[in-house]
């Protein structure tokens, strides 16, 4: 579920509760293998009573249900530093795998080597396949990045927080999708930066 700008809204300590209160925001991380194999995380806000109420069908869908209290927005708040990582986690292994390329060694070993090692990560793991098998179909779009960290970038800039590391993983999705790639895969990145560095990754010889 791709987040959107957690709202914040302030409910009066004397207001009366109402009868169909239920969770307020339960944002979701996984992807659709995991969504598959019902091991989903989800990130959920909400009263008490409702999370009883809905327990049977979070636990049919999550592997890890997380209840952050009762504050509308908390969830999503939780599930945007979730996609910061990810989107920049997404963007350094594309660019540790071309740079690997650049240096003229088997992207297929440095692939074996990296998930071994202490500079492996879930999205490393995750994305590097499909540039090594030269398959982009989309299992999550490029376009999704630009979105995401754009909505990443828009908090930090109303918070006076800064966020360099995010944001030139953003100005990388917003290349990649400018380039044409905003449908494919988002190991794409590795795509853009090949075409860059004048690099021939699997698949794209005849780019």
């Amino acid at each position: 579920m791709p987040p959107s700008p957690p709202p914040r809204p302030r409910i009066s300590p004397a207001a009366p509760p109402r009868a169909s209160c239920t969770i307020s925001t339960a944002p979701i991380s996984g992807g659709a293998v995991k969504a598959g194999n019902g091991e989903l995380t989800f990130m959920a806000s909400g009263a008490a009573e409702a999370f009883a109420l809905a327990r049977p069908a979070l636990d049919a869908m999550a592997g890890t249900v997380y209840e952050l209290g009762e504050q509308p927005g908390v969830g999503s708040s939780f599930k945007i530093v979730n996609q910061l990582l990810a989107g920049v986690h997404i963007a350094v292994a594309c660019e540790a795998i071309t740079f690997a390329k650049s240096l003229d060694l088997d992207i297929s070993r440095v692939f074996d080597v990296i998930t071994k090692s202490a500079g492996n990560s879930w999205m490393f793991e995750n994305r590097i396949p499909h540039v090594l098998a030269g398959d982009y179909t989309p299992h999550s779009a490029v376009s999704i990045f630009t979105k995401d960290l754009g909505i990443v970038s828009d908090i930090g800039r109303k918070q006076k927080f800064p966020l360099p590391i995010a944001s030139a993983a953003l100005q990388l999705f917003v290349m990649t999708e400018a380039a044409g790639m905003g449908r494919d895969d988002d190991s794409s990145v590795a795509r853009l930066l090949a075409k860059i560095a004048g690099l021939d990754l699997p698949g794209t010889e005849k780019e």
